[in-house]
């Protein structure tokens, strides 16, 4: 199950970090916890959690590789497969559909696809699960060929980003980052 960070009185508006992924406005604090979250989802995981992952741990499944209670912004995805930017999540018998769309929608805002299976679904018909899932991967083009959503707009970008005066962006407000060219 993906779940939200739980409000504990931080602003729903804190800034994006600097230089730091997508904005989805989560603060430091906010951040850590859905971190230590994650950590303990991934320390008991649920059976059916436990029987999906032997299947799709090492890039079992057709070379894939999948993280497992991955933080995804302000989400924990049951399993991340970042190279094709697809979430799966096991969805047990009580489920808030209405708020699984609502994070589906902002996640596919994202870039993300997100498929839902069910519990029963991974206990008794494993075959079935894993041909799904593989089918969805192959349809799926891989996430880094493919232009971002948002591109900047045109003359932005890193052949005019400045380098940092400091270090790997270092300092107060980070900075971009140039990484030296291979020769």
């Amino acid at each position: 199950m993906i779940a939200p960070h739980k409000d504990k009185g931080w602003s729903r508006k804190a800034p994006p970090l600097q230089g730091r992924g997508l904005g989805w406005g989560l603060s430091v604090e906010q951040l850590a916890e859905l971190h230590r979250r994650a950590a303990e989802m991934r320390r008991n995981p649920t059976e059916p959690e436990k029987r999906l992952w032997r299947h799709l741990s090492n890039g079992q499944l057709a070379a894939h590789k999948f993280r497992r209670q991955s933080v995804v912004g302000r989400f924990i995805a049951d399993f991340l497969c970042p190279q094709a930017g697809l979430i799966v999540e096991v969805d047990g018998d009580t489920h808030d559909e209405d708020k699984d769309r609502l994070r589906d929608d902002i996640l596919a805002a994202r870039g993300f696809r997100v498929v839902r299976v069910t519990n029963d679904d991974v206990m008794t018909n494993m075959d079935g699960v894993l041909q799904h899932i593989l089918l969805v991967l192959n349809e799926m083009p891989p996430r880094w060929n493919n232009p971002h959503p948002n591109p900047s707009p045109e003359g932005e970008g890193l052949e005019s980003a400045q380098p940092s005066p400091l270090p790997f962006g270092g300092g107060a407000g980070g900075g971009a980052c140039r990484l030296p060219e291979r020769s």
